[in-house]
């Protein structure tokens, strides 16, 4: 306890006290001197105890400290009684808590962050591969028919590249929270039309049947270009699933608490398996052929939920998936 610098003054001061009260005792008589020796030794004894306790108490509050700051995976602090000492220790408590919580998120980002790095890693290897394996048949393939097939697949191969790094980054942009959704009135009608304009084509190819039945004037609030991003992310999704001569269905419906878009196809489905996963990052679905990188259903959620909306996926009772977009009035 020494080593502290207020116990020393007060030592000292305690002595000189002490000594002058003493002195002023055996000067009085005797007996007042032994009374001020008895009372000055009886009062430091007990001070020393509550003091020495005191510091005992901070040593072990300064241990712990020093214990989570090298990361031990157990903090105890124990009881006191109520006082200033108790406010510390609960205060102190609450902080290493709140650190271990960060510090334990910061460690599951960098572990996400590693296996995204991975993935997309893995995501980009894949096309490359099939392009460098494309440019070595186009330098030993004179037939003309088949170098333009083989163009043609290496350009099919580059826009889906873009398509995945440019939804990469707009997934790093909301994961950043650079992004600023505006709050505008969005009409239902003309947002999904906006969501379907770039498939028709692909639906007249494939015979893919659409069927949209939205009430006149249904209203929300939201951003109408990430909405309409989200949406083509889930027509996307569907339109790998129905392939030829498939079938397409949006259902709004709106009630007094929200407003809801169901959006579902003639396809296979989600497996049992798949359906707890649908929305995360880089999930491709158990089945071995299952195509597209894991990506487009991630950012969508992440875009519906961010403007206030929830998102679900099930298995239809008449077949096929059925995607629940929902806005709360």
């Amino acid at each position: 306890m020494l080593r502290n610098r207020e116990f020393r003054q007060f030592s000292i001061l305690f002595s000189l006290i002490a000594a002058a009260t003493i002195t002023m005792g055996f000067v009085i008589n005797k007996l007042a001197g032994i009374l001020a020796i008895v009372s000055a030794t009886a009062f430091g004894t007990a001070f020393f105890a509550f003091t020495k306790a005191r510091y005992k108490s901070i040593a072990q509050i300064s241990d712990q400290i020093d214990l989570v700051l090298h990361n031990a995976d157990h903090l105890y602090i124990g009881e006191s009684d109520e006082g200033e000492l108790s406010i510390l220790q609960s205060e102190i408590t609450k902080m290493t808590l709140r650190i271990r919580e960060q510090n334990d998120a910061l460690k599951k980002e960098k572990e996400h962050l590693a296996d995204s790095l991975a993935d997309i890693a893995h995501q980009l290897r894949t096309p490359l591969t099939s392009v460098n394996l494309i440019l070595s048949l186009l330098e030993n393939n004179s037939d003309e028919n088949e170098r333009k097939a083989l163009i043609r697949e290496t350009k099919e191969l580059f826009v889906q590249m873009d398509w995945l790094l440019i939804s990469l980054l707009k997934l790093s942009r909301l994961d950043a929270g650079i992004v600023v959704f505006k709050s505008e009135q969005i009409d239902v009608n003309n947002l999904i039309c906006a969501a379907l304009r770039p498939f028709l084509i692909q639906m007249e190819l494939h015979n893919i049947n659409s069927q949209i039945d939205v009430p006149k004037g249904m209203i929300i609030q939201g951003d109408c270009g990430w909405l309409s991003e989200a949406i083509q992310n889930i027509l996307k999704n569907c339109l790998e699933s129905v392939g030829d001569n498939g079938k397409i269905e949006i259902i709004c419906k709106d009630n007094t608490l929200f407003t809801e878009i169901d959006i579902h196809d003639s396809g296979a489905g989600f497996g049992k398996e798949d359906l707890p996963c649908l929305f995360d990052r880089f999930y491709r679905g158990k089945n071995s052929g299952a195509t597209g990188y894991g990506i487009g259903l991630a950012l969508c959620k992440m875009i519906i939920t961010r403007q206030g909306g929830t998102i679900t996926a099930k298995n239809h009772p008449q077949g096929g998936a059925i995607f629940s977009i929902r806005f709360p009035k």
